[in-house]
């Protein structure tokens, strides 16, 4: 061999020595680095966890208290009411078994379902799909 070409070679071998042991330092780094993140993390969470579990508390509880308290004074309803398969197939029979039906009501408003918030007038409603009832329950899909 000529010697440039073992000239590259040892320039080579040189360079990827030199590569290696640079990744070799980096990945040191950062593995100290890690573990001392973890170390103040830890530090950290001693030091304030119930610091901060006080100061978010003294925060939301007045607020959360607020929240209820504006919901009795101005007597907002949070909660749904179900109603009876008999009255609600008397005056919707295209709804029955079908898939769709919601039939819960909602600020004192009926929801049928998502296409018939109304219901269907007729018998045979144009988006009527069967659905699965369980003990002639609703099968809502909410």
């Amino acid at each position: 061999m000529e010697d440039w070409q073992k000239n590259l070679i040892e320039i080579v071998e040189t360079v990827a020595d030199d590569v290696e042991n640079f990744l070799l330092e980096i990945a040191d780094a950062l593995e100290s680095f890690a573990l001392v993140s973890e170390q103040v993390a830890q530090q950290l969470q001693n030091t304030f966890s119930g610091d901060i579990e006080q100061l978010f508390s003294s925060i939301v509880d007045p607020l959360l208290e607020l929240d209820s308290g504006l919901d009795d004074e101005i007597g907002f309803d949070s909660g749904w009411e179900v109603v009876e398969e008999e009255s609600l197939f008397a005056k919707h029979p295209a709804c029955a078994g079908c898939r769709h039906l919601h039939g819960q009501i909602y600020g004192g408003n009926l929801l049928i379902c998502g296409m018939h918030p109304y219901g269907w007038e007729g018998n045979n409603c144009p988006d009527w799909e069967s659905g699965e009832t369980i003990d002639n329950d609703f099968n809502s899909p909410f």
